[in-house]
């Protein structure tokens, strides 16, 4: 009894091993072959890379324009400002955003785009060499929060800066 349950399982086996290798013989044999690749040319099934695509590095293309709807708004910025301080800008920005570790938010010289889009995509997509991601961590409202209070720390802040060819430019007034 044994050896006949044995032989029937053996057998099944084999049925279904043989029926798997004719249809993967079927199958190739009905596939259309690969063709040759050309440049700019790729089959519709392959996905053409473009060249020289590094991570980390800025897009040079322009996005589109983004508006803040807190700009302006005392509240908001307010709460911006805790925002700031709740989620350690401080740390790398220095204390009113004077700059430390990371770039000062004071002196209007921003080295991704300075405007509400720009600093939104900074902050939401993080930046090379330190700047983390904060989008899906917080909310994009909160987002445009800090964007409205960091746009406001330049005002009324002169500070020392080398211009194009140089030269110290003094301080006045920080």
């Amino acid at each position: 009894m044994r050896k006949e349950i044995a032989s029937r399982i053996i057998a099944t086996s084999l049925a279904i091993v043989a029926s798997g290798a004719a249809g993967a013989r079927l199958s190739s044999a009905t596939q259309t072959p690969a063709r040759r690749a050309q440049s700019g040319n790729q089959p519709t099934y392959m996905v053409e890379h473009p060249d020289h695509i590094q991570p980390g590095l800025t897009f040079q293309g322009r996005w589109a324009s983004l508006k803040n709807p807190y700009e302006g708004n005392a509240q908001r910025i307010a709460e911006g400002g805790k925002l700031f301080v709740a989620y350690n800008c401080l740390d790398c920005h220095g204390a009113e955003g004077s700059g430390a570790m990371g770039p000062s938010l004071q002196d209007s010289r921003w080295h991704f785009g300075g405007t509400p889009g720009d600093v939104f995509q900074s902050i939401y997509e993080g930046r090379p060499d330190g700047m983390p991601a904060w989008g899906g961590r917080i909310s994009d409202d909160e987002i445009w929060r800090l964007v409205a209070y960091v746009r406001t720390l330049a005002n009324g802040h002169s500070v020392t800066t080398e211009n194009f060819t140089g030269k110290t430019i003094a301080r006045t007034g920080h």
